[in-house]
């Protein structure tokens, strides 16, 4: 070992300073020169402008830079590590997720596997949909009716089918509308008592919505809303449709009515004879049922959707002709009764009423289904259509479709 020698530096020019401070940036760093200079007393022996005896190589600087080399060396060595796992772990979830999908293709292939299966039996599976439908649709139509028969069921049916779902979702969809409740907006109106608001002409208080409509008829559950100004075309479009519909149904399924009942009929008579069979014979020579239950349900279903239309075309047809007579009087369900009671209460005082608010039985139709000229019987009568009624719902003036104003003896 050799004993560390002190080396003398004599600053004999300003720049010496410097130079050392270049040697001790190159042992220690940068960042440590500053610190060695000023704390280090093994570095500088004497002052600034004595000589400068200066050791060994510092032992401070040196353990320092091991202990931050060892750190760095230990950092690296965990994200390696930290890689390494995250490539193992990424590898094994691919490795398990291959795993699966061979296992399930093979489950797959020994499920479907069939020695005798060529491109003959793929073809027949292609087509097999297509033979249910010749079986079980297709025979309806081409042995029950003949062509022109088929284009009547397809055009009308869908027509209906749509005239149904547009005037549902409009009935629904469309505020019944409701008077302001600014009491500056209207004059010579009414004030309503329970909502304390302007309440004009032909307008009633709903108890269920706790508000107003204008031109109200009923609180309608079915639609969850009030049938007013609005959207009474709507309701009644429905009504009328509907019934149409069920119409439809139950005559052109009477026949498979028939069918099915007679079906019906037969398979009961079957099960009985079987029975008293089975109770002469052994469990084991029980026959087997003459008819499965697919056909017992397929029979029973058509008989219940018959009755069911049939049901629905009596009730919402009454519903519909009860309407239909309302408007061609030019009045509501609630107006009927108050129209009745002011028409007992003249009549026994030898005086006539007429209703302030209709214009003659063709004139209230036109108003109500907002037909202006004769092309609007197609376009807002026979097709879906949009369009607003007459009038706000707050006065009632002439509508342009009235020739001339039918003037009341008498008004509510």
């Amino acid at each position: 070992m050799h004993s560390a020698v002190p080396a003398t530096v004599a600053p004999q020019s300003p720049g010496a300073w410097a130079q050392l401070r270049g040697l001790c940036i190159l042992v220690q760093g940068e960042g440590q020169a500053p610190a060695v200079l000023r704390g280090c007393q093994q570095h500088v022996v004497e002052g600034q402008q004595g000589p400068l005896t200066l050791s060994s190589p510092c032992r401070c600087g040196t353990a320092g830079m091991r202990s931050r080399q060892r750190v760095f060396a230990a950092a690296m060595r965990l994200l390696l590590r930290c890689l390494r796992l995250g490539r193992r772990r990424r590898c094994t979830l691919v490795r398990q997720a291959e795993q699966l999908w061979r296992y399930g293709h093979l489950c797959l292939r020994s499920l479907l596997y069939n020695s005798f299966t060529n491109g003959d039996v793929v073809l027949d599976s292609l087509f097999e949909p297509v033979y249910w439908l010749v079986d079980h649709v297709t025979r309806w139509f081409g042995v029950t009716y003949t062509p022109a028969w088929i284009c009547w069921h397809l055009a009308y049916g869908h027509w209906n089918l749509i005239m149904i779902v547009f005037h549902y979702y409009m009935a629904i969809t469309t505020s019944p509308g409701h008077p302001p409740q600014a009491k500056d907006d209207l004059t010579g109106v009414s004030i309503c008592r329970k909502c304390i608001a302007p309440k004009p002409a032909r307008t009633h208080h709903c108890s269920i919505c706790n508000r107003c409509v204008l031109k109200m008829d009923h609180h309608c559950p079915w639609l969850n809303n009030c049938v007013g100004h609005y959207n009474h075309r709507y309701f009644f479009s429905f009504c009328l449709f509907m019934t149409m519909g069920c119409i439809y149904c139950s005559i052109s399924g009477w026949e498979m009515f028939r069918d099915a009942y007679a079906a019906i009929e037969r398979m009961k008579l079957l099960e009985k004879e079987r029975l008293q069979v089975a109770a002469n014979q052994t469990y084991y020579q029980t026959p087997p049922p003459t008819f499965s239950f697919r056909q017992r349900a397929f029979h029973k279903s058509v008989v219940y959707v018959w009755v069911l239309c049939s049901s629905v075309a009596l009730a919402l047809g009454a519903l519909t002709l009860w309407h239909a007579a309302l408007i061609t009087r030019g009045e509501t369900s609630i107006e009927r009764h108050i129209n009745k009671k002011e028409r007992q209460r003249l009549q026994k005082k030898g005086k006539l009423f007429r209703n302030p608010y209709s214009y003659g039985s063709w004139d209230n139709w036109k108003v109500f289904l907002g037909v202006d000229m004769p092309r609007h019987w197609l376009t807002r009568v026979l097709l879906p259509s949009p369009h607003l009624p007459h009038g706000t719902g707050l006065s009632w003036d002439l509508p342009p479709c009235v020739a001339e104003q039918h003037a009341p003896l008498l008004s509510i």
